[in-house]
């Protein structure tokens, strides 16, 4: 028997090893299984290539628990080791001047990031002793038995094993029982190895018989060995993408949109395939999704680093070997080589959506609703994508017509630029409740867009900023968005110089009066009346709300720094349209009277002399100015409750 020290002579190595090189217990099996997976493909390139001429026979890796031992042993009938191999590879941890390095940066995890590699030693986590039995491929090479307690003394001797290959045998430490349980390792398994290359056989199948589980001669082989990202995308069928989405998410439902199979090898290597869900209106529900592998070998699924934050929101496989990675995977590492990874991924993905436009649009269309929200998302966070992405952007007007924002801008410019040359795109967020506006809005030529969406007010703001951004020139005007609601239709699209208003100060102020009387009392509402001479068949009295104003508020419900908008009281208007005849006749049935009224004056101010002024009265008692405040109310959306239990009632009276 041979002893010896390992490569690392500081007694250091093995807390730095398990406080600081990995930030998960569990990851130890992802190690050792890929080691052993590693192995076990070495072995069949050397079969290929002539070199080892023997049978191959099983190669599945095997995982066995043994409880009573507290065992847990990871077997592969791969290359092996010999004696030298494993000082090599073992003893001297592969690396030099380790003692130096981990001294100097063992506080700081971060820099150790992608020096070395040290996966077996991610072992004694979770055990107070580690024994390797090895037989090497090569003839005429005796087997070796390696074993270490955690300190860096090893014991290393020759021995006999039956076969070639290595049995890794973990002696589980105290604190870790769990790793002694079937379901635990299993899970971990599936967890990491499921797409590993060569089978692995974690103890028999079972099945349910005769009210009890019994164990079947066939091996319980956890992975699936010819991931679908590994094969060429001409050699599967939509059918093997929807089974290998199915093999990712064993519990999701919907069959996903659409997909996108990546398959990269300069200037960097890339593989993986990307599925759009069905995204509707949250945009957290469906984060981390995506799983992030290494040669086939789970790392994470937070991809935030190697794949920017809308994207996130998509479902898949990126695999790639060169995606640099600390010593147990598990960290991302930011460098200019992800940088490139991650604008590929984007311009990967808006390639393909605006293919799928392309070539077919109805079916694009009929899936917009559910991929809007990605889409945007991305529009607003990066400007590459935003560049790339007017080409399949699209909105939707309330007859139920798509277009992109270019095709839509060239359908309504000749009928909605306004007098000063800007463009105004008409928008709804409720057509049920703004059915009158619509309604109106139609009868003038115009059209209406749906804009129902969560992210739909930043994206109109951001189309306004870009449109005149490109569009500079003063004399083309801007395009500016306008809820149908937010303004009598005569102001939001203004033809023609305003009419002049026909009422005096006086008689505005009468009515003021008179239909504040009228409105509600409410927290954090504020209502104001104001006077429009608006055409006589619009509406008598109109609720409005200020374009500005409601899109800060709504802006401010998802975006840092906003929230000032988000606590302000909402603002409403009723509007006063003077040339509708019942306004008309309100106005006539308005009483005057001269009054002496006398200017305050301040202090130290001469006194001011006392002048006629003539004052406009409406009795609150006329029944005309609830009903007409109802039906602004009613016609917005608004009247809702006791107000609208009180307008029925009115009506019903009226009808007798």
């Amino acid at each position: 028997m041979a002893q010896g020290n390992i490569g690392v002579t500081s007694t250091n190595i093995f807390p730095v090893i398990k406080k600081f090189l990995y930030s998960d217990h569990e990851i130890f099996l992802r190690e050792l299984v890929s080691n052993a997976v590693d192995a076990t493909q070495k072995l069949k390139t050397l079969a290929s290539v002539g070199e080892f001429k023997d049978e191959l026979g099983d190669l599945k890796v095997r995982i066995s628990i043994d409880k009573q031992k507290r065992t847990l042993t990871v077997t592969d009938r791969g290359i092996g080791m010999t004696a030298e191999e494993v000082n090599k590879y073992i003893n001297e941890i592969a690396f030099s001047g380790a003692e130096e390095f981990v001294n100097k940066y063992k506080d700081n995890a971060a820099a150790i990031i992608g020096h070395f590699g040290l996966g077996f030693y991610s072992a004694f986590m979770v055990a107070d002793k580690v024994e390797i039995f090895t037989q090497s491929w090569k003839a005429d090479e005796k087997a070796v038995h390696w074993s270490c307690d955690g300190s860096p003394v090893y014991d290393m001797e020759d021995t006999i094993k039956a076969d070639r290959g290595t049995d890794i045998v973990l002696h589980l430490g105290a604190d870790f029982d769990e790793y002694l349980e079937d379901s635990k390792i299993e899970g971990l398994l599936k967890k990491y190895c499921r797409f590993l290359p060569i089978e692995i056989a974690f103890g028999k199948k079972k099945e349910w018989k005769d009210g009890k589980q019994v164990e079947l001669e066939e091996d319980n082989i956890v992975n699936f060995v010819n991931p679908a990202w590994t094969r060429k995308p001409q050699d599967l069928t939509e059918e093997d993408y929807k089974d290998f989405y199915h093999q990712l998410y064993p519990d999701q439902m919907e069959e996903p949109l659409f997909h996108i199979h990546l398959n990269v090898d300069y200037p960097f290597n890339l593989t993986g395939i990307l599925y759009f869900p069905k995204i509707k209106n949250n945009l957290d529900i469906h984060r981390n999704k995506i799983q992030l592998y290494c040669n086939q070998v789970f790392v994470t699924d937070e991809v935030e680093n190697i794949v920017p934050q809308y994207l996130t929101l998509l479902h898949g496989v990126i695999d790639s070997p060169d995606i640099p990675l600390n010593v147990s995977r598990s960290y991302l590492q930011s460098d200019q080589n992800v940088k490139k990874i991650s604008s590929h991924i984007t311009k990967k993905v808006a390639d393909k959506l605006f293919e799928i436009y392309r070539d077919s649009k109805e079916d694009f269309q009929s899936k917009w609703e559910d991929i809007k929200l990605f889409i945007q998302f991305g529009m607003l966070s990066d400007e590459k994508f935003y560049e790339r992405a007017t080409k399949f952007a699209l909105v939707k007007n309330i007859a139920g017509e798509y277009f992109t924002m270019d095709e839509y801008i060239a359908k309504v410019k000749e009928q909605q630029t306004d007098k000063d040359g800007n463009i105004v795109v008409l928008y709804t967020q409720d057509p049920d409740a703004n059915y009158t506006h619509i309604n109106h809005a139609k009868q003038k030529g115009y059209d209406v867009l749906v804009m129902d969406g969560e992210l739909d007010v930043h994206y109109i703001s951001q189309a306004e900023q870009k449109y005149q951004a490109s569009e500079g020139d003063e004399k083309k005007g801007m395009l500016r968005f306008a809820r149908v609601d937010s303004d009598l239709l005569e102001n939001l699209i203004r033809k023609e110089e305003a009419p002049k208003m026909t009422l005096s100060d006086e008689q505005q102020e009468g009515l003021r009066k008179a239909f504040e009387a009228q409105l509600p009392k409410e927290q954090k509402l504020n209502y104001y009346v104001s006077f429009e001479a608006a055409s006589a068949d619009a509406l008598p009295v109109f609720l409005v709300q200020n374009e500005f104003m409601r899109r800060m508020r709504e802006m401010s419900a998802h975006q840092q720094g906003m929230s000032f908008y988000g606590e302000l009281p909402e603002q409403y208007n009723l509007v006063i349209n003077t040339n509708h005849p019942l306004i008309q006749q309100l106005t006539e049935a308005m009483t005057s009277e001269t009054v002496l009224e006398t200017p305050e004056t301040k202090e130290g101010e001469e006194p001011k002399e006392a002048v006629e002024k003539t004052v406009y009265t409406l009795t609150g008692k006329d029944d005309r100015l609830a009903e007409l405040v109802d039906i602004a109310f009613l016609a917005s959306g608004k009247l809702k409750g006791e107000a609208l239990s009180k307008f029925v009632a009115r009506s019903l009276e009226l009808l007798k």
